[in-house]
């Protein structure tokens, strides 16, 4: 799995994920390679369509400690179709595995 792979390995500095119509699924939509930036995760999410992405986040603490952080994002742009909206909050992940490397759910304002 690509997620196992950003988190493991960090091969990855996003994934951006969609739901299938048709099985509403989630499946990968995009890779971002690790020496791409946060503008271009916002530059593939769509402007009218739901997403989920998951970034990994490189800061710097107060105490100038390098730090590294896989954010979950859920995109759900206010000109996105309701019914897409109405599946975003659950989707089925075929991995079957828990995604409980996470430590900050956000809204992204753009």
């Amino acid at each position: 799995m690509k997620f196992l792979e950003l988190k493991a390995k960090r091969s990855y500095r996003f994934i951006v994920f969609k739901i299938e119509e048709t099985s509403y699924q989630v499946v990968v939509e995009k890779l971002g390679q690790p020496n791409e930036k946060y503008d271009d995760l916002v530059v593939s999410l769509p402007p009218s369509e739901c997403r989920y992405a998951v970034f990994d986040l490189d800061f710097t603490t107060d105490e100038n400690c390098q730090k590294s952080k896989i954010v979950f994002i859920a995109w759900a742009p206010d000109s996105s179709e309701l019914g897409a909206k109405w599946y975003m909050p659950a989707p089925k992940i075929d991995s079957g595995k828990s995604w409980t490397v996470f430590r900050l759910n956000c809204r992204l304002l753009i």
